[in-house]
């Protein structure tokens, strides 16, 4: 494949808009059609609620390219981390409603948030207008070489003959890698040690010292290191095996019902406008089904991921509630 045909990183710049809301009172149906058949008329700004580098970064990047190319317009990218996405999406919700301050939603701030943090500057279910998925993405687990284990039903044998024993690194507490780990720990019912990071990287290196024997971490921070031969890669957490390593399993072949997506989706503040939402939702479909975005994100273990507004919507909903009985049972909580 050309250099030429693929999206740069350089060149992805920013994002789009949208949601469900109620037609604007006083405007004319024609002139609520042309509003959105208009947008966008000039850049749009959209917030990565995590910090640049990671793979939610280039993920955005990359769809940002393909709107900035279909749209004629720059989706610019601008990263606001902090809190657990939860610093980003609250300046999402406190944004002008127009359409052209869109931004991440994302399972950490939407889904595990509600649940796990005591209070929020935001709520999830009412200040946001959500327009389109963008990707899910599964976690890698992967063990330390020196671990004597190259199955999953080998290493389930060897945490269940040594409760307390064992310990499983995360990028930190309420992260999907913390959640996978959990899960891990109550489906096999042992106990199996939580040291939670500042992230995945300085897990990673603490995976590779041996300080902690397993981590469960999204795909591409881990793949590239496994396929070096520096760390054992077991199986992936997705509902199916990963188009980036078909070879390996699924942690529900061995334990059915084992299940953590991490799931990407474009949002804006509540009340964004049905028109601009619904030429979002078009020009986000087609931005997603385009070979060269369907490719970039397979080649970094992503599936390119477009929902109607509706579908979206209540997906959320439905992983707020899938995982907040998992959280509560992990005894995360942050005050």
């Amino acid at each position: 494949m050309p250099a030429s045909a693929r999206l740069s990183r350089r060149t992805a710049l920013g994002a789009i808009a949208g949601a469900l809301a109620a037609p604007v009172i006083g405007m004319p149906a024609s002139g609520r059609a042309q509003q959105g058949a208009d947008w966008p008329s000039q850049p749009v700004r959209y917030i990565n609620i995590f910090p640049p580098g990671g793979a939610t970064d280039t993920l955005s990047r990359y769809w940002c390219a393909k709107m900035s190319e279909l749209a004629g317009q720059q989706f610019v990218v601008e990263n606001r981390s902090g809190s657990g996405g939860n610093v980003g999406v609250d300046a999402i919700a406190k944004s002008r409603p127009d359409g052209y301050t869109i931004g991440l939603g994302s399972i950490a701030p939407h889904a595990i948030a509600p649940t796990l943090y005591a209070s929020l500057p935001f709520n999830a279910a009412r200040d946001f207008t959500f327009v389109s998925g963008l990707w899910q993405l599964p976690n890698l687990l992967v063990v330390n070489n020196d671990l004597p284990v190259r199955t999953v039903p080998e290493l389930i044998a060897l945490l269940k003959a040594n409760p307390g024993k064992y310990a499983y690194g995360s990028s930190g507490i309420g992260t999907t890698p913390h959640l996978s780990g959990e899960m891990l720990k109550q489906m096999v019912g042992t106990d199996i040690l939580h040291v939670p990071y500042r992230g995945g990287a300085p897990a990673l290196l603490d995976l590779l010292a041996g300080r902690v024997h397993m981590i469960m971490d999204n795909i591409p921070g881990l793949l590239p290191t496994a396929r070096e031969g520096r760390i054992r890669a077991l199986a992936v957490t997705g509902p199916q095996r990963s188009p980036a390593a078909p070879e390996l399993p699924t942690m529900a072949e061995f334990l059915p019902g084992f299940e953590m997506t991490s799931w990407g989706a474009v949002c804006g503040p509540a009340g964004l406008p049905r028109p601009v939402v619904e030429r979002m939702s078009s020009l986000a479909k087609r931005a997603l089904e385009s070979p060269d975005l369907v490719r970039s994100y397979q080649e970094l273990g992503a599936t390119p991921w477009w929902t109607t507004p509706e579908e979206i919507t209540a997906f959320r909903a439905h992983e707020e509630a899938r995982l907040a009985p998992l959280i509560r049972a992990s005894g995360a909580r942050v005050e």
